[in-house]
């Protein structure tokens, strides 16, 4: 899956979790840059990339995520990692 691709659809989810249509991702974009992104709002976004991408992520992994940029590295290699087992 192509960045341009992860980024659509997570640009969908984060405005439908934080329900703001105005919002347009960066890499360097961190939940501090973003009015009302708290830690619950972190675990409802985490859990539609879950189920969108067909991914797992992990409490560690999380709990090192600092920036979208790094949510979308995640998010590649974790769909990746899914199309090679599959």
């Amino acid at each position: 899956m192509e960045d341009r691709e992860i980024y659509a659809a997570l640009t969908e989810i984060i405005r439908d979790v934080l329900m703001r249509d105005e919002i347009v991702l960066t890499p360097k974009m961190s939940a501090k840059d973003v009015e009302g992104w708290d830690s619950f709002k972190m675990i409802e976004i985490i859990m539609m990339v879950e189920s969108q991408f067909s991914i797992k992520v992990g409490s560690r992994q999380l709990d090192r995520l600092e920036t979208v940029g790094e949510l979308v590295d995640l998010i590649r290699v974790g769909t990746a990692k899914h199309s090679q087992s599959v």
